[in-house]
């Protein structure tokens, strides 16, 4: 498969990255097992990038995905981690239950964080120290706002971001799609490489996949796409049409049929709340004791689900 520099990071990756949130307890909640033989499929087709982090759940998917693998295997993962401590621990456990040495890339997970450098600084400062230790090759930053990705784009220390982008603008928390665009382009004329996410807003989108999956990729700056795929269909018809090598329209029309959406099961929610804050797009309230969910709202990335205490919240 063909590579794409991404920036200025030396790495070269597919345009297609996987995106393994969908795999784990948040959303699909396949067995490892099952989980990694899907990461087996991709990466036999070249997919070399795996995307995932502490809040997924997804590292013993990709465990059992790369055992035995000959080929290369490049994984970034996140900390969504408010401390130097936790950070640490965050990336400890992601090497230790991955089997790896280092990871390539570490993200501040920092959606909700409009100025991540000052909000983690002493996170980031506990990154880069187990970047001098080799632990981590490339930091980078994940986030839903545009001011952060110009701040990014500052940043001498981060070399990759993980922006949210897609053609309506959904899940953008300060700007809309074309201010984000304009965001990116400015980052990568400044060297960062850039892998965006939320193509389909979370499968909001997924009517019109084909169309929305090609804005982003052809936008300037973006080197690749990450994007969840929990059967080997979407990952034949998703690395067909980002390396141009055909479509099929039958495998597409199915595609574009599905739907999903966010389940919250009212009869055992105790009302604690929990689920509101963590929730990325304001989608979420309390009303009469008991969680809903704005639908037009919700972008269906289940990290609601990761918060709620009595694990009754699932993307279905």
């Amino acid at each position: 498969m063909t590579r794409v520099p991404l920036g200025r990071t030396g790495l070269q990756i597919s345009p297609l990255v996987y995106g393994t949130l969908p795999l784990g307890p948040l959303q699909a909640r396949l067995s490892a097992a099952e989980g990694g033989k899907l990461i087996r499929y991709a990466l036999e087709q070249g997919v070399n990038l795996l995307d995932t982090a502490e809040l997924y759940g997804t590292y013993e998917h990709i465990r059992h995905g790369i055992a035995g693998f000959s080929g290369e295997v490049l994984i970034a993962s996140k900390t969504h981690a408010a401390d130097a401590t936790t950070a640490r621990a965050h990336v400890e456990r992601a090497l230790r239950e991955m089997g790896r040495e280092r990871l390539d890339i570490v993200h501040l997970h920092g959606a909700r964080l409009q100025q991540p450098f000052v909000e983690r600084s002493e996170v980031f400062a506990e990154l880069l120290k187990m970047r001098d230790e080799g632990k981590i090759a490339q930091l980078g930053l994940s986030t839903h706002y545009v001011c952060a990705v110009y701040q990014a784009a500052e940043q001498p220390d981060v070399e990759v971001i993980h922006p949210l982008i897609n053609r309506q603008g959904m899940g953008i928390i300060d700007g809309s799609a074309d201010e984000m665009a304009t965001a990116i382009a400015a980052a990568s004329q400044a060297g960062k490489g850039i892998y965006a996410m939320k193509a389909l807003a979370g499968g909001n989108l997924i009517d019109k996949a084909r169309e929305h999956i090609r804005y982003v990729a052809g936008l300037p700056g973006v080197d690749a796409l990450a994007l969840g795929m929990t059967g080997t269909a979407e990952i034949d018809a998703n690395l067909a049409l980002l390396t141009a090598s055909g479509e099929d329209e039958e495998a597409w029309h199915k595609l574009e049929q599905r739907r999903r959406k966010l389940v919250i099961m009212e009869q055992f929610c105790k009302g604690c709340g929990a689920c509101v804050p963590a929730c990325t797009n304001d989608a979420l309230q309390l009303v009469e004791g008991k969680a809903k969910v704005d639908e037009e709202n919700c972008i269906l990335c289940g990290y609601c689900g990761a918060a709620c205490p009595e694990f009754m919240i699932r993307v279905v």
